[in-house]
């Protein structure tokens, strides 16, 4: 009970201004943008850190952290590994949602739609640029299998480390990158009394209408 008590009390006050339409961009990735570079620019660490929420098809739902690496208006693109827990669970199910938690500027955003994976030759692209020992990583790890130990990994790194020695790391077949392609956006913005500011943008056809939602 004691620890209920401290939870009870903690609170934090919201007090940016109210946010309206008329502030919106009609576009979401426009907004999107607008909102990501004021958290890039707060100080706000890894802005491009977002909550990638799945389920298989029996709707056992799992959520984690990944990195946003582009997004563009073809949607929001991440990396991993494809035969990890959320790379089986998009192929069973590819509904999914991000979630980009700016607590410390009182804002977040939702993105809902399907994932979809994208060209070799983009997966290629980004995997060329990434510093050496993330590369390797991507071999080394056979992500979401049971491993008896970490030193199973240090040893595995150690060993092609010295097999990529020239520094030449090949992309492995099994890794590359998936997009969300975008059907809503949802903008929350703290405000005063708990009366935030919802803002739900919703596709139709190859329009986005925007509507505020209740807090």
């Amino acid at each position: 009970m004691q620890d209920e008590e401290h939870l009870h009390h903690l609170r934090r006050e919201y007090d940016r201004e109210p946010l309206n339409e008329s502030d919106l961009n009609p576009d979401p990735i426009g907004q999107f943008r607008k909102w990501f570079e004021c958290a890039r620019s707060s100080g706000l660490p890894e802005p491009n850190a977002m909550t990638l929420g799945t389920a298989d098809a029996h709707g056992h739902v799992s959520c984690r952290t990944v990195l946003l690496k582009a997004y563009d208006s073809r949607g929001f693109v991440f990396f991993t590994n494809y035969g990890s827990r959320k790379s089986r669970q998009l192929e069973e199910n590819p509904n999914a949602s991000l979630l980009f938690p700016w607590l410390s500027i009182a804002r977040q955003v939702e993105i809902i739609g399907p994932a979809e994976r994208i060209s070799a030759a983009e997966s290629l692209t980004y995997f060329m640029s990434r510093p050496f020992g993330s590369r390797l990583g991507a071999w080394v790890s056979d992500q979401s299998v049971v491993i008896s130990s970490r030193q199973i990994l240090l040893f595995k790194y150690e060993e092609l480390k010295s097999r990529f020695s020239n520094g030449e790391v090949p992309k492995p077949d099994n890794w590359g990158g998936y997009r969300i392609v975008p059907k809503s956006f949802e903008f929350w913005q703290g405000g005063a009394h708990r009366l935030h500011d919802r803002f739900l943008y919703s596709r139709e056809a190859s329009n986005w209408v925007i509507s505020r939602l209740s807090p």
